[in-house]
């Protein structure tokens, strides 16, 4: 029986956590044991109300969007101006790299084999599939418009419908709106944009995200909540690197944590997608626990383990329960 066909997650996905330092040129380099040249980098400063910068190799270093706002593409060579053989470089934006404040990046990798692809198009206005190069069916999907004014569109595999997303800036439920895709499920070559204007007005360009399942390495799924301190464990497969949390049968923001900011369990270090002005919360809730196998939520707050509460979540790996050799991972 194969556990996993990744081994080395850190090939992949890496989290990372740097100290500005306000001056152009700063070099972060990627903290895990492999060297990983990434094609999506997503920052976020923890310590101020700065906005998320999301940069990636097809659209161009120094090209920013933000998940949690409507806004445009803003190409800023202030930003991060270069992607490196084991991380990137940022210059002197506050968004980036104030002196002294501390900022996390969610860093990942472009590749078939860990089923991630980026894809950038330009609209036509009329519903048509565009390729991707994954392979396999995504379970997850993220559509930003680049030139006009559009939140994010996300679509996941356990949305409760075709016809359904939800918007990436926002802490609203799932939405019936199937002209964003056509109310079509992606396929193993293609995915399909409807005769929206937020994914597929004529002549405007588009970013797209996907993602596809692979054992031992990521994971797409669905939870219930229970509502209790002693709350729902979630099967992965994998102890995680990186977990979003966004409840869809209701309001709630789109938590994110990660095993560098929530170093050990019992530490509650929240930040939320849709709230990109906010800093990071260390407040007494939001308690995750991440262990060899999963992630176990620990207390009853609203966006993640609301009682009968239905959430997705999106997962990424620091170690495989099983590496493929059949040795088990240790728990943190």
């Amino acid at each position: 029986m194969a556990y996993t066909a990744i081994d080395d997650p850190e090939a992949y996905y890496q989290t990372q956590l740097y100290t500005g330092n306000g001056s152009a040129n700063h070099a972060i380099t990627l903290g895990g044991d492999t060297d990983m040249q990434p094609d999506l980098v997503w920052i976020k400063n923890r310590d101020a109300s700065d906005v998320y910068c999301i940069f990636d190799a097809v659209r161009g270093a120094t090209n920013s969007l933000d998940c949690s706002t409507s806004a445009i593409e803003v190409d800023d060579d202030d930003t991060l101006d270069s992607f490196t053989s084991d991380g990137f470089q940022v210059d002197a934006d506050v968004k980036v790299n104030t002196s002294s404040e501390n900022y996390v990046s969610w860093n990942w990798k472009e590749s078939a084999t860990s089923g991630f692809d980026i894809v950038g198009y330009t609209g036509t206005g009329s519903a048509h599939t565009i390729s991707h190069s994954l392979s396999a069916k995504p379970g997850m999907f993220i559509l930003k418009s680049r030139s006009r004014v559009a939140n994010g569109q996300v679509w996941h595999n356990k949305l409760s419908a075709d016809s359904k997303i939800l918007y990436l800036s926002t802490n609203h439920s799932e939405q019936e709106h199937g002209a964003i895709h056509n109310s079509t499920q992606p396929t193993s070559s293609v995915f399909t944009v409807g005769d929206a204007s937020e994914s597929n007005d004529d002549g405007e360009t588009y970013i797209a995200y996907l993602w596809a399942e692979k054992q031992g390495f990521s994971k797409f799924g669905r939870y219930v909540g229970n509502g209790a301190d002693d709350g729902t464990f979630i099967y992965t497969g994998f102890r995680p690197a990186f977990v979003m949390i966004k409840r869809y049968d209701s309001s709630g923001s789109w938590r994110v944590i990660d095993s560098k900011r929530n170093s050990f369990n019992g530490e509650a270090s929240v930040l939320y997608w849709d709230l990109g002005t906010e800093p990071e919360g260390t407040a007494g809730f939001g308690l995750t626990d991440i262990v060899s196998n999963g992630f176990k939520l620990r207390d009853d707050e609203s966006p993640s383990n609301t009682d009968g509460g239905t959430m997705i979540y999106m997962a990424f790996a620091e170690a495989p329960f099983v590496n493929s050799k059949g040795v088990p991972c240790n728990a943190r």
